[in-house]
């Protein structure tokens, strides 16, 4: 009876961080060219301090950064983009833009989506090759009431599936509240 218990709690947290972190589903037009809708969506980030280095491919963003795309929001404290190839690199009209590798977001994370849904850490590394997000430093996964907790959280964006672990001096943590019945 425990252990049916133990399995509907992790199910109910995989539902809960899938709710928060949806996968990205492409019409079969899309993945034939490659091309995502999705890519064309402009990310607008603010913060009071920026420094770009060519060089490393990073931009850093300092002070009250906020990162905001169509169907979610990052706030933080800084945060490091890391990308492949420069504007400059590509060349002018080339069709190569700039492209993402990974993103860094550090100290009171904070990430908001659109329909709902909340994720919280003290740092978040979100990988574009891999379409992964990694939570670390005290991660929490919020859906209404339901709410997941952890040392780490993994979220694996275009499969529907996360991880969440914990240390030895701790326990994953999974709080689901009761549904009122359909009608």
């Amino acid at each position: 009876m425990k252990g049916a218990k133990n399995r509907i709690a992790i199910l109910c947290a995989i539902y809960l961080i899938c709710l928060l972190f949806p996968a990205v589903t492409h019409s079969e037009a899309d993945r034939k060219q490659g091309d995502s809708p999705e890519e064309h969506e402009p990310i607008v980030i603010n913060s009071n301090t920026l420094e770009m280095n060519n060089e490393l491919k990073v931009v850093t963003f300092k002070g009250d950064v906020k990162a905001k795309k169509d169907n979610f929001v990052i706030n933080c404290d800084n945060m490091l983009v890391y990308y492949e190839s420069s504007p400059a690199e590509s060349g002018i009209g080339d069709e190569n833009k700039t492209k993402i590798d990974k993103i860094v977001a550090s100290g009171n994370v904070i990430i908001n989506r659109a329909k709902g849904g909340k994720a919280t850490a003290e740092k978040a590394v979100y990988s574009q090759k891999d379409e992964k997000m990694v939570l670390m430093g005290n991660p929490t996964v919020e859906q209404g009431k339901d709410l997941v907790k952890g040392d780490r959280i993994t979220i694996f964006l275009n499969e529907d599936r996360s991880i969440v672990e914990s240390s030895e001096d701790s326990k994953v943590s999974v709080t689901i509240s009761p549904r009122s019945p359909k009608r």
